[in-house]
């Protein structure tokens, strides 16, 4: 379900949103900015700091996972089923690793989300279909603009 096209539109995605179900029944969206796929079907997300992620999950598994990679406004939205790995359960230090490769020591991964997708849906910005002739190039261009990109570079620098 995870096809090599949603592999690298994950790995050109800062952020994703994971959606749970609370406990009364309203969705509780997180952002989560370490995630990954593991490769063999599966999405993993750290839990740095998402107690209330963690526990909605313990409680009712299912997901929506959306992530955009701004500057071409595509991403991808998946539901699906999910896990929490703690240290010491079976699997752990396996997905744990990727995780920390990533994203290195910055952060401490609590947890580890284990994602079992059902169903995947593309994310499109409208103006794909407003615009369809539009080149790509451009799109990254008018991306580059709208969110101020050489403006936080100055500042940065």
């Amino acid at each position: 379900m995870i096809t090599s096209k949603i592999a690298d539109s994950i790995d050109q995605s800062v952020l994703c949103w994971l959606a749970t179900i609370s406990e009364d029944g309203f969705p509780n969206v997180s952002p989560k900015e370490a995630f990954l796929h593991d490769g063999e079907g599966k999405l993993l997300v750290a839990n740095i700091a998402s107690p209330v992620t963690v526990r909605n999950l313990e409680r009712d598994p299912r997901v929506c996972l959306s992530f955009v990679n701004v500057f071409v406004q595509k991403g991808y939205k998946i539901t699906g089923k999910a896990a929490v790995l703690k240290p010491g359960d079976a699997g752990f230090d396996e997905q744990h690793r990727p995780l920390t490769a990533a994203i290195g020591a910055a952060f401490p991964v609590i947890s580890v989300i284990v994602i079992e997708p059902v169903a995947v849906a593309v994310i499109i910005a409208p103006s794909y279909r407003l615009y369809p002739d539009t080149e790509p190039l451009d799109r990254i261009r008018d991306s580059l603009q709208t969110y101020r990109v050489k403006e936080y570079q100055r500042r940065a620098e």
